[in-house]
């Protein structure tokens, strides 16, 4: 058996049993993709962050995310988690208060910290209107707009009720692919709330979602007329950010910022 180290960490989440549960595995090196895919799939969790020295000089680490079923483009919170878990561990880490990861997809991440615990910039996803009244009937309710970009859909709802009351049809939406159904509304005590569904991607609701933030951040921007809002994510599980446009065009970060807690600090064993 192989020894790897292995960190369970609630991203999003002041205390523990709140936000989105990842798993951050720093590796020395790559593991064959399957074998990747498998600790995920035995991690249950809707992301697990495997993290790898990055020999380019492009970033301190390389990053990819796993869900149970496959592989993602891009993965805010065990990215956040990722942050957390390397800021607390490494000693120059630590000491700059930043940490950056080169992805496959997403390009360079920074994670550093912040008055809020920690801070996390992402690439701005733009959405466009759009329609796609086939997820619309399986959502249950009709939303006021549609925005879409590949990969990404957001619905726009009319008040917080409504986005809470939703009752997909999960088996429905999973058909239609490897989607982000982005359900929004002003909030109440938060400026925005969302729910979000990735039933193809093998997760029937995300706890709290980043790279949907990165979607939603220069969305509400937009509306709200200004560059930086609150949120909530109305999972089952919950969890609050506070999220930042920074720059326009192709060269727009979003910043998504919130806590992390340890939950789980041990060893997983790899069977050789």
């Amino acid at each position: 058996m192989t020894p790897l180290p292995y960190w369970h960490v609630d991203a999003f989440a002041d205390r523990p049993f709140r936000g989105n549960q990842a798993a951050v595995m720093p590796l020395e090196a790559w593991l064959p993709d399957h074998v990747l895919q498998a600790i995920a799939e035995e991690n249950l969790f809707a992301e697990t962050a495997f993290v790898v020295p990055d020999a380019s000089g492009a970033a301190d680490w390389e990053l990819r995310w796993f869900t149970p079923t496959s592989e993602v483009r891009l993965c805010g919170h065990a990215t956040l988690a990722s942050g957390h878990v390397l800021l607390t561990r490494d000693g120059d880490a630590k000491e700059q208060g930043r940490v950056t990861f080169r992805t496959r997809q997403g390009g360079v991440l920074e994670v550093r910290r912040s008055d809020a615990g920690y801070e996390l910039a992402l690439p701005a996803i733009v959405t466009e209107p759009g329609e796609w009244p086939e997820a619309v009937a399986l959502l249950g309710a009709e939303p006021g707009e549609v925005w879409r970009t590949p990969g990404y859909n957001v619905f726009l709802y009319a008040d917080e009720a409504q986005v809470r009351g939703l009752d997909p049809d999960l088996r429905g939406l999973g058909a239609l692919g490897n989607e982000q159904f982005i359900c929004t509304a002003p909030g109440a005590a938060f400026d925005v709330v969302s729910r979000v569904f990735v039933p193809g991607g093998g997760v029937d609701e995300d706890s709290v979602t980043g790279s949907a933030h990165a979607v939603l951040t220069p969305f509400w921007t937009a509306k709200l007329g200004r560059d930086d809002f609150t949120a909530h994510q109305a999972s089952a599980r919950g969890g609050d950010l506070v999220c930042r446009l920074e720059g326009t065009g192709e060269s727009a970060r979003v910043w998504l910022g919130g806590p992390c807690v340890t939950v789980v600090e041990g060893t997983f064993y790899l069977p050789g």
